[in-house]
């Protein structure tokens, strides 16, 4: 609950992913995961030495009021759960909220989401929805500010992979390959 700010109208995200680095015991040299030699020293590796490198970043993202109103009357209603010192809003885990995202999809009569470039009817799931946002989102405004505005709100460390979801269409791309020839002429 502390994560969220009722008077800026912000929620804080904390990021944490753990990767795991392997290293030649003899010489320090980077190992992959399947390397039975040091590429290094040539010396065979049984155990390799494993550095595990914590990325932290946080994000502070816009709610809108309804949002907040909602998030507020829930939490003034509900015995909220505490967890390691903090309290927690809803108190689930990754695949509870992926089930329940699935079962309102489904009582809404939502449709699968279709792929618009294979054509494959896929199910609603969270990530699916942050797709399908981020993808609107660019249809709305595809500008340069706005990708990297976007690129900020998915927390996206790469513009190309927010890049990715400026698709285009194929209307789109018909419309744009006639206005060239246009031009021309």
């Amino acid at each position: 609950m502390s994560d969220i700010d009722f008077e800026r109208g912000t929620a804080t995200i904390l990021h944490l992913k753990t990767r795991i680095r392997l290293s030649c015991p003899k010489c320090k040299a980077r190992l992959g995961r399947r390397h039975q030699f040091c590429p290094e020293c040539g010396e065979e590796v049984n155990k390799a030495r494993k550095h595990q490198q914590e990325h932290r970043r946080i994000r502070t993202l816009p709610v809108d009021r309804d949002t907040l109103e909602m998030l507020r009357d829930h939490i003034d209603s509900n015995q909220a759960p505490s967890q390691d010192d903090s309290v927690l809003i809803f108190g689930l885990n990754r695949h509870r909220a992926w089930q329940i995202m699935r079962d309102c999809a489904r009582r809404a009569g939502l449709p699968g989401l279709v792929n618009p470039e294979t054509g494959r009817e896929r199910g609603v799931s969270p990530h699916r929805l942050r797709d399908a946002f981020s993808v609107h989102a660019m249809k709305l405004d595809d500008s340069g500010d706005a990708l990297r505005l976007l690129q900020e709100h998915l927390g996206h460390a790469s513009f190309n992979t927010t890049a990715k979801y400026r698709k285009v269409a194929g209307e789109e791309h018909r419309k744009w390959y006639e206005s060239l020839w246009s031009k021309t002429a």
